[in-house]
């Protein structure tokens, strides 16, 4: 890796939004063409927890903290969740996990087919869109900067390859929490799709520690296939623009806090 600095991102509509263990930026294309850029220190780090089960939710609600100063800071940034497209795959998903949960499948069927019906959608509405040619974008610029060589559009540390974990940790969480009594499913099911996700996260850091191993590579397939399937797709070069200026004002904020101080200033 060319560097120490750990970045992670996130396509938008328009542009890409990069982010490191204390500062990020986001570059979007907008109406008229032009290239803006906004960038800042982190108020919120999930850097700082190392705790096993607690870090991988609240590296999740990190990314989430930062969308309000996003939209503040650049206004012309246009979210994923703001397509109509996306929104109606939400209500899809909805619809079909609880047709499915009412079927008369087996309990642990109902819930891996559930698990999967709530992912189809969404990802069937990236394909072919401008957020899928941004994610791209940004998996090329990260992964560019990290190996010192040109890269591919697909990245062995995006969040598709969470999907695997995803898929069985969910089933089971839900497996389980159905068995509990009726006043406290829902309860339950809210308990267990939190442990899913911060179980996920650590079974996906020790694929990412063992990428040879045929479970991690078993498990990292379903995200593999979503990822060149639907999320990712070829970027045109003023995308490519978009990411690479969101990755280099990213990281002189990186550069800049570790220079100045231990610790980088709030904003």
């Amino acid at each position: 890796m060319s560097d120490e600095i750990r970045l992670g991102g996130m396509a938008l509509s328009n542009g890409v939004l990069v982010h490191g263990p204390r500062a990020w930026a986001c570059a979007v294309r907008g109406a008229d063409g032009e290239l803006e850029v906004a960038s800042a220190y982190k108020t919120f780090r999930s850097s700082d927890v190392t705790v096993p089960f607690l870090r991988g939710p609240l590296k999740i609600a990190e990314v989430f903290a930062l969308l309000p100063a996003l939209r503040r800071e650049l206004p012309e940034a246009r979210l994923p969740l703001e397509r109509p497209r996306v929104a109606a795959a939400l209500v899809a998903s909805a619809v079909a996990v609880k047709s499915v949960r009412g079927s008369r499948l087996g309990p642990l069927a109902q819930e891996l087919v559930a698990a999967l019906a709530a992912v189809a959608p969404a990802a069937l509405s990236l394909r072919d869109s401008a957020v899928a040619e941004y994610h791209g974008a940004e998996h090329i610029s990260i992964g560019t900067y990290e190996h010192g060589e040109q890269r591919e559009r697909e990245h062995e540390r995006c969040g598709s390859h969470l999907l695997g974990p995803l898929l069985l940790t969910s089933a089971a969480g839900s497996l389980l929490a159905g068995r509990a009594p009726a006043q406290f499913r829902g309860l339950a099911r809210a308990g267990a799709a939190v442990g899913a996700l911060a179980t996920s996260v650590e079974v996906f850091s020790w694929m990412l520690r063992n990428e040879e191993h045929p479970v991690a590579r078993a498990l990292a397939r379903p995200g593999h296939e979503l990822q060149r399937r639907f999320a990712t797709a070829e970027p045109s070069p003023d995308q490519l623009e978009v990411a690479e200026a969101a990755l280099a004002a990213c990281l002189k904020l990186e550069r800049d806090g570790s220079r100045d101080t231990e610790e980088a200033p709030p904003t």
